[in-house]
């Protein structure tokens, strides 16, 4: 009588996904641009037949000036909303966020002129693949043209292409113009948002992804 394989517990096949999981983070953070193939995303014409550029690298391959103008932005599209919120504005602990080396940035440039950011990573939330969108900003005379949704759309497809379980952002509650947004686009209530009961100036939003085989 042949022997029977023994069968997993709950808690081998539960560090069997988690490893799993990570690796296929490590393997997402180990792209230099992953944007790269996908090409449907790497330009967007708008209504008056001009053009959008994205690009995406790794915040270790900005130039000076462009890290200068992602602060400069940051603050002038965030710093009253942080000073109402339960966070307060921290110059340096954004600074510091916003240059860690796990950072990855995806900029829409606008007849020659950088218009939008996002800074966003690829990681585990929760024991989960997430791609995690830290930041979307947007210069204010290049909103309602189409260019924030864009962006979002290229995460999304880099959350796909590399088999993340969903996107996931933290929005300000004092920020409707931003909320709007993201329920817009089906942005949901994500499990790890704090409780409505609590008295918090933010949610925590997510986008299931559709992984790939």
């Amino acid at each position: 009588m042949k022997n029977k394989t023994p069968r997993k517990t709950r808690k081998q096949l539960q560090a069997e996904k988690e490893t799993a999981s990570q690796n296929l983070v490590q393997k997402a953070n180990a792209k230099d641009d992953p944007l790269e193939k996908l090409t449907k995303f790497h330009s967007l014409t708008l209504n008056d037949g001009s053009t959008v550029e994205l690009s995406c690298s790794r915040v270790t391959e900005l130039s000076g000036e462009t890290i200068v103008w992602i602060f400069d932005l940051m603050e002038r599209n965030m710093k009253t909303l942080y000073i109402e919120s339960i966070w307060g504005w921290d110059e340096h602990k954004k600074q510091t966020e916003l240059t860690e080396e796990c950072a990855y940035y995806l900029i829409a440039t606008h007849r020659g002129r950088m218009v939008g950011f996002s800074h966003f990573r690829f990681d585990m939330d929760h024991s989960v693949e997430v791609l995690y969108c830290y930041e979307l900003q947007l210069e204010p005379s290049e909103r309602r043209k189409g260019i924030g949704q864009f962006m979002m759309q290229a995460l999304e497809a880099m959350a796909t292409d590399n088999q993340m379980q969903k996107v996931v952002l933290t929005v300000l509650t004092k920020n409707p113009i931003a909320c709007s947004f993201f329920h817009k686009l089906r942005y949901k209530i994500d499990v790890t948002s704090p409780p409505s009961s609590e008295d918090t100036t933010y949610c925590i939003l997510s986008k299931q992804n559709l992984r790939t085989a």
